[in-house]
């Protein structure tokens, strides 16, 4: 398995039109002299001849049979749409690309020649975003590969042509590769059932993914040891625990750049690997898709799959893999209970389909412990976590939310800016004071409340309160703006952004955090 996250088939940039490509398929921003230039010039006087038939040309991709004199006869046209709006962004570019590569496959093509368009406006990252949209529907789920021989790859052969001929041309083509190649790690774990990546079989891929690479992989799966070290996932834990296929696992990922450390990324995703929702269950016909909810941890591998392609100078990065089964049965965790943290922090539990930040907090407060004597440090939880983050800004869309020092240095600007660059969008949100009003202990008994017993998309400012909730019960509200030691965390919800189900995981947020933290590297 250590070859499942790479690309099954030859890619490379094109200089020309090889005889070796059944069809051309041109991601246009336009059907005339200005924007057909290059090679895709000699397409011109077809594609016109189409236009005048076809009102719909520039808004919909379609095919042309070419004449005998062009060497490659099957064309796919795909238009960007316009780009000159106040609402048009570098998605265009992506969804171009990704709808031709489509209809060039039901067209019945194996060796698609992509020509990037060679007009792009204002998007200066336009070559990257069409390389990552074309090789977007060209992914194989995990389990087909392995199970189905005969559907293991979708084409033969992709090339890229009219690839922008820069000083780092080949640097930036494969720097989108190895996007790429994080994306599936992130879609294999993220999209595949609950049991093909379970747990311990999500450890076993990780493990075998990252062999032989300068990724360092720790799998804690001790059951005392998990107890000991993040009792609220253990919580969690406990109906599954006496199914050892559903034991839970927490994977630990550290990169350790070569020379010296300029920054310091620490990353925390969530790894439900099925929410049934526990005690509190999930009832209504809700609960299917819920595999989806590993899609957070499986970004945390993804981005950490591009690292080791890369291998960056500068910065270091760690990374936890919160990996558990939210079970139904008689030993599971219930409302009411209260749960000591690893940063001593008493927890009441208001809901069992809150588990996602019970998985995280320990882990996250294990890495504030690390952070405080690392470069330059910068932490984040990556979650599926709010059905609220949905409703709040639609599908496709990450949310991101800063304490106070991450604020006063802009990691979220920082990030959004990343993700407009690279199609990976966001929206910025904020941690109020009513949120960490809103998960104070209501007694003494506890000193925080884990959620209300309502579902977030029902509740007030339902995806901000549990990231006040992942700082308080981690210990990073001692390490705010008037802390002798502040730590910059950043929270970010992908349940809007994690991709359709049924459908193929995003990938999302490995691009925008890469762009951010690791190209400047």
């Amino acid at each position: 398995m250590a070859d499942t996250a790479r690309l099954l088939f030859p890619v490379a940039l094109e200089d020309g039109e090889s005889p070796e490509f059944d069809t051309v398929v041109i991601v246009g921003t336009g059907i005339d002299e200005h924007h057909l230039q290059g090679l895709a010039a000699k397409y011109l006087d077809p594609l016109s001849s189409y236009r005048v038939c076809d009102a719909k040309a520039e808004e919909e991709a379609f095919v042309l049979c070419l004449p005998e004199q062009y060497p490659i006869r099957r064309l796919v046209y795909s238009p960007t749409g316009p780009l000159n709006r106040d609402q048009d962004d570098i998605r265009a570019f992506a969804d171009a690309a990704c709808k031709g590569v489509k209809r060039a496959l039901s067209a019945g093509s194996k060796k698609p020649l992509v020509f990037l368009p060679t007009q792009h406006g204002t998007f200066t990252s336009f070559h990257l975003v069409t390389v990552l949209g074309a090789l977007h529907p060209l992914y194989v789920p995990l389990e087909i590969r392995q199970d189905v021989p005969s559907r293991l790859q979708k084409v033969d052969r992709l090339g890229f042509a009219q690839f922008p001929s820069l000083p780092n041309r080949d640097r930036m083509f494969a720097a989108a590769l190895a996007l790429e190649k994080g994306r599936i790690v992130c879609r294999d774990i993220g999209g595949s059932d609950p049991e093909r990546m379970s747990p311990p079989e999500v450890a076993s891929y990780v493990q075998k993914v990252f062999e032989g690479s300068p990724v360092q992989v720790e799998v804690i799966s001790n059951e005392k040891l998990l107890e000991q070290e993040y009792p609220l996932l253990a919580a969690v834990n406990r109906a599954a625990r006496g199914i050892a296929r559903h034991q839970a696992r927490m994977v630990l990922l550290t990169y350790t750049p070569e020379g010296p450390v300029t920054s310091t990324v620490f990353l925390v995703g969530k790894g439900v690997t099925y929410d049934t929702g526990g005690a509190d269950v999930k009832a209504g016909g809700v609960m299917a898709g819920m595999h989806r909810d590993k899609c957070g941890a499986a970004a945390v591998a993804g981005f950490f799959k591009v690292l080791s392609e890369l291998q960056p100078k500068g910065v270091k990065v760690y990374g936890a893999m919160a990996m558990v089964r939210n079970s139904i049965g008689p030993d599971g965790y219930v409302s009411d209970e209260i749960i000591t943290s690893r940063a001593g922090v008493r927890v009441r539990v208001g809901n069992t389909d809150a588990e996602g930040r019970m998985a995280m907090a320990d882990v996250l407060a294990q890495f504030k412990e690390k952070a405080l004597h690392e470069t330059n440090p910068r932490l984040f939880t990556i979650a599926t976590l709010t059905g609220h983050a949905c409703l709040a800004v639609g599908d496709g869309y990450s949310i991101i939310l800063d304490n106070g020092p991450a604020r006063e240095q802009a990691v979220s600007a920082k990030v959004k800016a990343a993700g407009d660059a690279t199609g990976d969008m966001f929206e910025v949100s904020t941690i109020r004071r009513e949120d960490y009003t809103f998960v104070a202990g209501p007694s003494e008994y506890e000193d925080i409340l884990q959620s209300n017993n309502l579902p977030s998309s029902r509740t007030p400012r339902g995806h901000q309160s549990p990231a006040a909730f992942l700082i308080r019960a981690s210990g990073l509200d001692k390490h705010g703006l008037d802390s002798a030691k502040p730590l910059c965390y950043s929270h970010i919800d992908i349940a809007a952004s994690s991709g359709p189900f049924p459908g193929i995981p995003s990938g999302a947020p490995i691009p925008s955090l890469v762009h951010a933290f690791v190209c400047g590297h």
